[in-house]
């Protein structure tokens, strides 16, 4: 009993640290693909509309209307011809869940990525 109180708050937080580590490392994978995905529907000549929809609609993140925000998209639609590069960046905030890592990850933390493609 002695061994097992002094272990298990050390299993605690290393499995909820193991599970918070996968929500945050699960949401970069689902902003990259997005930003991605974003970026080749303006390289084939899409609207702004259409691609920041592509890019909400490429990210099944939960509260992404509210945490989910495409922070840069260059050039703007009359400057874009073929051979332009197209730079789509999306930024979202993940919660913690855990109050253990408060103190050591800011919350809510920000992720970004950034997508480049040649305008065809």
């Amino acid at each position: 009993m002695v061994e097992l109180a002094l272990i298990l708050p050390v299993i605690v937080l290393i499995l909820f640290g193991v599970l918070e580590f996968g929500r945050i490392f699960y949401s970069y994978i689902v902003i990259t693909h997005a930003a991605r995905e974003g970026a080749r529907a303006g390289a084939v000549g899409k609207t702004d509309a259409e691609i920041i929809a592509r890019v909400r609609d490429s990210a099944p993140l939960p509260e992404a209307d509210t945490n989910l925000h495409i922070t840069r998209l260059e050039p703007n639609e009359t400057a874009r011809t073929p051979g332009v590069p197209l730079t789509v960046e999306v930024a979202y905030d993940v919660e913690l869940v855990t109050p253990l890592f408060d103190s050591l990850l800011p919350n809510p933390v920000t992720l970004k990525s950034r997508a480049t493609m040649r305008i065809e």
